[in-house]
């Protein structure tokens, strides 16, 4: 009481700082299932049957099973009849359930977006809205890359969701679904995000969230606290099957690109340079003279694409593409990707230790080609005992033959491998193409260079196997 008296005598108060008062309270959802709620659909599949007997997964037993014990009901299909039904013969072309997942509801006429994969595959696609209304949707058109799928239904005077902004997002913020799980309709779970831009993919950067996601769930939208859509939920990390507080959603703007496209020509289309990168890890960073790991390091460039058109080699690293810095290398798919077929872009590279830019012309998405073996020594190889002494290489000189096959103009074949460079990573067959950004076109060259390497440093080597390239460290023997 005495020092009550004391700190209101003396005029003192104390106060919580502001962010002790806002977690006093956890934040109230039911605004917001009120007002996405009539947005989000549950989609089920089907598909026609083979004459053949169905028969239940050991998962749909485990299901049944929970449902007999705390619902004392049988688990409801997601087929609209809540109840068991036997295991029969199916008919030839018999429709049967093949799949449920979510959606939501994108323009008042009827398009609504969800996953690819909820609705490949299927002959039908019937919808569900919350007011127990059911349509068979039209499949607008699915990319399988991004995993956005826009189906039609034939309905007008629809409530749509709000569109966020992603770039608003915050680790830490509040964020809800809805959703379908296990075929249980406007199922509403909350939790916060808890990464964004995690690579789990090559055209996408997803937001990692700890909301609880499950089968059925997909293709439904994940929701911030002013009742935008900032994301569709998509994947789920998981041993058993269901939910273990990781989830995946991707972002919208990223989606809206996607469906875009989709409902004006039905497909996707993306920009390639049609070349295989890798990350630039610190030590090659370090050798090469850049200040910090960054970029994309083209291991390999395919014959006929547009890198090689364009005159990119193996061993070149990818600074910027029209302008915008490439911080790690799957930046690169994600802004290429993005890029109209036709366009003509600017490369900034790294090469040999020189930054030079490079025009080059964006095609097109297509079916990755087959990698071509090296070609096999054509004749004895004779080793260097220099280079076997500092970095622990045999090397030899390649064959015409071999580089006609291989399209290089120069470089050492490695014919044994000791501890140092067996420990980098080279192997028998390789083919250095460079040693500190000096070009090493013949034997003769290789050894001058190793014979000036400073052997308190490591020294960097571009290695060509098969008809891919990559970077590799070695700290030369003393």
């Amino acid at each position: 009481m005495i020092s009550s008296l004391s700190v209101a005598g003396l005029g003192l108060g104390v106060t919580e700082p502001a962010f002790a008062q806002s977690v006093r309270t956890l934040p109230d959802f039911t605004d917001l299932v009120e007002q996405v709620g009539p947005s989000v659909v549950n989609i089920r599949t089907l598909e026609k049957a083979s004459v053949r007997e169905t028969q239940n997964s050991p998962q749909d037993e485990e299901m049944q099973e929970f449902f007999r014990r705390f619902f004392g009901v049988p688990m409801p299909s997601p087929n609209s009849p809540r109840q068991q039904r036997p295991n029969k013969p199916q008919q030839p072309d018999e429709e049967q359930p093949r799949g449920v997942g979510s959606g939501f509801i994108l323009s008042s006429d009827g398009f609504i977006m969800t996953n690819a994969h909820v609705v490949d595959g299927a002959d039908q696609v019937v919808v569900t809205l919350p007011d127990k209304r059911e349509y068979k949707a039209r499949i607008v058109g699915a990319d399988k890359r991004s995993d956005v799928a826009v189906v039609k239904i034939e309905a007008s005077g629809l409530p749509s969701v709000k569109v966020g902004d992603v770039s608003r997002l915050k680790v830490g913020e509040w964020v809800m679904a809805i959703g379908s799980p296990f075929g249980l309709e406007n199922t509403v779970t909350a939790g916060i995000v808890s990464a964004k831009q995690r690579d789990t993919g090559d055209y996408l950067p997803f937001i990692q969230t700890d909301v609880a996601i499950n089968p059925g769930n997909s293709g439904g939208p994940l929701i911030n606290m002013r009742g935008e859509v900032v994301g569709i939920n998509s994947q789920i990390y998981s041993r058993s099957g269901g939910f273990m507080g990781i989830s995946f959603a991707i972002p919208i703007d990223e989606a809206i690109r996607v469906s875009e496209q989709l409902r004006a020509t039905g497909r996707v289309q993306r920009g390639r340079l049609g070349i295989q990168i890798d990350q630039v890890s610190k030590e090659v960073a370090e050798s090469l003279g850049l200040s910090k790991a960054q970029g994309a390091l083209v291991r390999g460039v395919e014959q006929g694409s547009p890198a090689e058109k364009a005159g990119l080699e193996a061993g070149d690293i990818i600074l910027r593409f029209d302008g915008k810095a490439i911080e790690k290398s799957s930046d690169l798919p994600r802004i290429v990707g993005n890029t109209k077929p036709g366009t003509r872009s600017m490369l900034q590279i790294l090469r040999r230790g020189t930054t030079r830019d490079i025009p080059v012309t964006v095609g097109e998405v297509e079916a990755e080609k087959p990698t071509k073996k090296a070609a096999a020594p054509a004749e004895k190889p004779s080793s260097s005992s220099l280079a076997a002494k500092v970095l622990g290489l045999s090397v030899s000189d390649l064959s015409d033959a071999q580089k006609k096959e291989l399209k290089l103009r120069g470089g050492v074949r490695v014919d044994a491998v000791a501890e140092l460079a067996a420990r980098a990573g080279i192997q028998e067959g390789d083919v250095i193409l460079a040693l500190s950004n000096a070009e090493t076109p013949t034997v003769q060259v290789f050894e001058g260079l190793v014979a000036k390497l400073d052997r308190s440093k490591p020294v960097s080597l571009l290695i060509r196997r098969g008809d891919w390239a990559q970077y590799t460290v070695i700290r030369p023997q003393r």
